[in-house]
């Protein structure tokens, strides 16, 4: 049983490191905190958290990394069955989840969508394929009421979509000028208007 136990422990100290930097990136910019800071906020020796990341950037990458799966894990809402038409309802609960998932994680998610190593591909990657895993969920959504999953036309729109509402999502959360359910509506709106468009082409 020590094993086991001692590899839990392992495992909640790496989480709390984890917790701890999103909190203090979140805040700061890379180049501002030292990795001295970060061991003297966490309460541990700097030998100790090159133990858990063996270096800044590691570091930094991890939280990269974990920024990007809470997002999809606490976002990734389905309770929208298949039908002859996309239910508002549907597209009100999956945007109500991500609103919620942005107010309750606003350094995390302000972290991920501006935080980097200059121009650290890694970091890019994994931002990028977050970008493209909420995407295909979007694409597989829609696909189940007639949308063409390979029409470009799908993606562009899809993607102009979401990069308005991650802008508008990080602005609201930094801003705090509207009520969250004024601005779901707005946005339930918008999204109404851009699904439309995908199911109901006028293109040829």
């Amino acid at each position: 049983m020590q094993p086991a136990r001692t590899r839990l422990q392992v495992d909640v100290r790496r989480q709390q490191l984890l917790e701890l930097g999103l909190e203090l990136f979140g805040n700061q910019t890379y180049d501002e905190l030292s990795i001295d800071e970060i061991a003297k906020q966490a309460g541990v020796s700097k030998g100790l958290l090159y133990h858990y990341f063996p270096s800044k950037r590691a570091f930094y990458v991890a939280l990269v990394r974990k920024a990007a799966t809470q997002l999809l894990e606490e976002t990734d809402v389905d309770r929208q069955l298949v039908g002859h038409e996309l239910d508002p309802e549907g597209i009100r609960i999956r945007i109500r989840a991500f609103l919620e998932y942005v107010s309750r994680r606003r350094t995390s998610y302000a972290f991920l969508l501006r935080g980097g190593i200059g121009a650290d591909s890694e970091v890019a990657q994994i931002v990028e394929d977050t970008r493209l895993a909420v995407l295909d969920q979007m694409v597989s959504r829609l696909s189940r009421f007639g949308a063409d999953p390979e029409a470009p036309a799908t993606r562009l729109r899809l993607r102009g979509w979401l990069g308005f509402l991650e802008s508008a999502s990080l602005d609201w959360a930094e801003r705090e000028d509207l009520e969250l359910e004024t601005f779901l509506e707005l946005l339930v709106q918008m999204a109404g208007a851009v699904f439309a468009a995908i199911l109901n082409p006028t293109e040829p």
